[in-house]
């Protein structure tokens, strides 16, 4: 892996925070002219530094305005289980993000959901269907203390 310099880096945080953002505002925004800027930032994405562009969508205007976070543990810890596992979950919309941990939970899942009773009958009619869970562990989001997609650099 290549490393950054301070100028990549600059443009990534650019980019996390707005990536809208033109080469030519960039380059305004650092004093440089757009060709080096724009070839910069196509280094970026071919290289994999950049894997996409998004927009980050308001969870309460679009009526997804409750949290889930499920940990689940498996029965059984075989590679054939964990690839199942992972598999069904990648088929289930209501699942945004699924880490697989250490510790004593095997997966951490994040899920957005109207209301408790749409979260119940997802647990009731997908989630706990899913072969070889063992525990299913649900706790829900109170408030939003801090939220973003930006990693530090």
């Amino acid at each position: 892996m290549e490393m950054l310099d301070n100028t990549d880096k600059t443009i990534l945080r650019i980019l996390q925070r707005d990536s809208k953002k033109t080469a030519k505002e960039i380059a305004n925004l650092l004093n440089l002219t757009v060709s080096p800027i724009y070839e910069r930032i196509k280094r970026l994405e071919s290289k994999g530094y950049i894997e996409k562009y998004v927009a980050i969508v308001n969870k309460n205007m679009i009526g997804l305005p409750i949290t889930a976070f499920c940990q689940v543990s498996l029965q059984s810890h075989g590679e054939s289980f964990i690839d199942k596992f992972e598999n069904q979950i990648k088929n289930l919309k209501e699942v945004q993000e699924c880490f697989h941990m250490a510790g004593q939970v095997d997966f951490l899942l994040k899920i957005n959901m109207n209301s408790l009773e749409e979260y119940h009958e997802f647990m009731r009619s997908k989630l706990s269907k899913i072969d070889n869970i063992g525990v299913l562990n649900t706790t829900f989001s109170l408030k939003v203390i801090k939220h973003t997609s930006e990693y530090y650099l």
